[in-house]
């Protein structure tokens, strides 16, 4: 699924409304339809409404909905924001088909107008759309405090009054919906931490544009999810051996931290990859051998952490490094041999983040298109401040493109961006994965899907959307609250079942 900016939404309409053909009209009529059924699917037609109105296309919508639902026999009051102009053409032809029906309409002028909302009503937003471009103020800004503060449940159609579609909301009036009916796609906006007090839980309402549109975009932001992921997957072969699958070298732990390597090896091995050796600290020999019969080990000289290597880093398919090395000056010299001496992709997180971003010059040094995994606080470490979400954004993209690399940002929906400018959201994974060991676990399955043979790019979204449904899986047999980044792993079959099945 791809996610477009505000002006490519009203484009994508522009393009239905000539391709199909369909009137504007007919096209908001069939909006306000799939709204409805979504209100009579998930039980709200036994409520009032209370559904307020601006007076461009959104407040179109809102009137459709009301003419609908008066149909229906259910009981609806109308609210109008009245500043002396008239609204758009489609607004003007729903709100003529809406005055022959018996559903109230009042206009709100001034603060004197906004009345009390009774308190079982069901809210309907219908205020603005996704062409809104400045914050809003006065009487409209008080209205939105008023729905905010009322306890009611709140449906905003297509996206909040008040939120940018693809910029910074940061400090706006905006409103705070229990439930966000959108059309299409996936807006920006939603997909964005900072604004997930306002849209709620979020419904992608098809409402059948033109599917040549999206095939006029180029590079456009994509949605990962399970048809994503399947479209990558790659079958074995009946006649493969090991060898078809990669040999994975894993750099890492540290004494105090070997969970961090054994989850990170437990991965790796857990995604497919043919070997798996490990270089880490003396100290963590028995750990790995005892916990992890399948993986090889390359003992480091030092007893507590990784120093140098006595491996032949060249012979390796691809090299994963970070998670628990810690940030010792002999430790950023093995990563600056590694950085040097191995050509290949390299799988990058953690402490060798850290590492990087306490040696500026070291980011010049990293192979072409490793991938870079950074959560917020590292990526701002490596690459300086962001004052919210999108500039965060904006600014892997330019340094997925300028190093080149593949940045991984990791959240919620984890954005990739990609050294060719393309750039996706992941689709997979839950709250309960915010814990220690879950990037590990990451790290590990990126490294051990790049050896089989997937380009790196292929891989950061493969592994990206496998690690995500395998939290998934986890959470559903252990809840969010109890899950462990183990319990990800031991999904990882599943998850790789739920995507093999779909071929």
């Amino acid at each position: 699924m791809q996610i477009f900016s505000a002006e490519q939404i009203r484009l994508w309409d522009k393009y239905t409304i000539e391709h199909e053909p369909i009137l504007s009209i007919d096209l908001m009529e069939r909006a306000a339809s799939e709204c409805l059924e979504w209100l009579n699917q998930h039980l709200f037609l036994d409520h009032s409404f209370t559904i307020f109105c601006g007076k461009g296309n959104n407040g179109g919508d809102g009137l459709a909905i009301a003419r609908m639902l008066s149909l229906r026999k259910t009981p609806v009051t109308v609210y109008i924001l009245e500043f002396g102009h008239k609204g758009t053409e489609d607004f003007q032809v729903n709100l003529a088909r809406l005055h022959k029906t018996d559903v109230e309409i009042r206009f709100i002028q001034s603060e004197d107008n906004i009345r009390d909302i009774p308190p079982d009503d069901i809210i309907v937003d219908a205020l603005f759309g996704c062409g809104l471009n400045r914050p809003l103020e006065g009487v409209t800004a008080i209205l939105i405090d008023k729905i905010n503060n009322s306890g009611n449940t709140v449906i905003s159609i297509d996206i909040p009054s008040g939120l940018y579609v693809d910029k910074s909301s940061i400090g706006n009036p905006i409103v705070r919906a229990s439930y966000t009916l959108s059309f299409q796609c996936y807006k920006l906006a939603f997909l964005m931490a900072e604004n997930d007090a306002y849209f709620g839980q979020v419904y992608i309402l098809d409402i059948g544009l033109h599917q040549g549109f999206p095939l006029t975009i180029e590079n456009a932001m994509e949605m990962v999810d399970i048809d994503y992921a399947r479209d990558l997957y790659r079958p074995r072969k009946k006649f493969s051996h090991k060898g078809n699958f990669g040999h994975a070298l894993l750099v890492v732990g540290s004494k105090g931290k070997m969970g961090a390597a054994l989850i990170s090896a437990k991965g790796c091995l857990r995604s497919g990859v043919g070997l798996l050796s490990c270089h880490i600290p003396a100290c963590g020999y028995s750990i790995i051998q005892n916990a992890l019969p399948e993986s090889m080990v390359f003992t480091d000289a030092d007893e507590n952490i990784n120093t140098a290597f006595t491996e032949e880093i060249t012979e390796f398919d691809v090299i994963g490094i970070g998670p628990g090395i810690g940030r010792d000056e002999r430790t950023k010299e093995l990563l600056e041999t590694l950085c040097k001496h191995y050509k290949s992709p390299i799988v990058i997180d953690a402490d060798a983040l850290n590492i990087i971003s306490s040696n500026s010059g070291m980011l010049n040094m990293i192979p072409p298109y490793s991938i870079l995994t950074p959560h917020p606080k590292e990526f701002e470490r490596l690459f300086g401040k962001s004052l919210n979400d999108f500039e965060r954004v904006k600014m892997a993209m330019e340094q997925a493109k300028k190093i080149p690399c593949i940045v991984v940002l990791k959240g919620h929906y984890t954005f990739i961006a990609m050294p060719d400018g393309k750039s996706f959201f992941n689709g997979s994974g839950n709250p309960g994965m915010a814990k220690g060991g879950s990037g590990d676990a990451l790290t590990g399955i990126l490294t051990g899907i790049l050896a089989q043979g997937y380009s790196a790019g292929e891989a950061a979204l493969m592994g990206v959307f496998l690690h995500g449904l395998a939290g998934d899986l986890a959470s559903q047999l252990f809840s969010e609250e109890a899950m462990l980044p183990s319990d990800l792993i031991e999904c990882l079959g599943e998850a790789f079942k739920k995507i093999r099945d779909l071929k």
